[in-house]
């Protein structure tokens, strides 16, 4: 059988890892930063909105603006809502993870979060009328 024969080794050298010294600034602020675009805080705005939200058949997806400025965030969500439930509790609880995914995941300050409800959604329609019910 090809390969080498049972019992035999073959030594090669040990190597040892060095200790080597890291030559380069030491403070975050002497390594640079990272920016993050406008547009990608805001759909993460847009997504943690969503997630937030009961899940309703055919109701589109939040909207999100940002502005960003010194590290700091204002958010404005539009969104659908169905109908009926407590729209203050459903906002307050769509403000709250919005400001909490965005600051988790961007590192920013979150100042204002501020919802535009743009429809009440129906079940009792299915989907029939998409005018307003009087």
């Amino acid at each position: 059988m090809g390969g080498r024969p049972s019992g035999l080794r073959q030594s090669l050298p040990q190597s040892r890892p060095r200790a080597t010294a890291v030559s380069g600034p030491g403070e975050p602020a002497e390594r640079g930063a990272i920016r993050v675009a406008d547009r990608v805080v805001a759909k993460i705005a847009a997504q943690a909105a969503r997630e937030a939200l009961p899940a309703l058949p055919r109701t589109p997806r939040p909207e999100a603006a940002v502005s960003v400025r010194d590290r700091t965030a204002r958010v404005r969500i539009a969104l659908e809502l169905g109908y009926p439930l407590d729209i203050g509790t459903h906002c307050g609880a769509v403000r709250r993870h919005v400001r909490s995914r965005v600051a988790g995941l961007t590192g920013m300050e979150v100042r204002e979060v501020a919802i535009t409800v743009e429809r009440l959604r129906s079940p009792h329609l299915g989907g029939a009328g998409q005018e307003r019910v009087r």
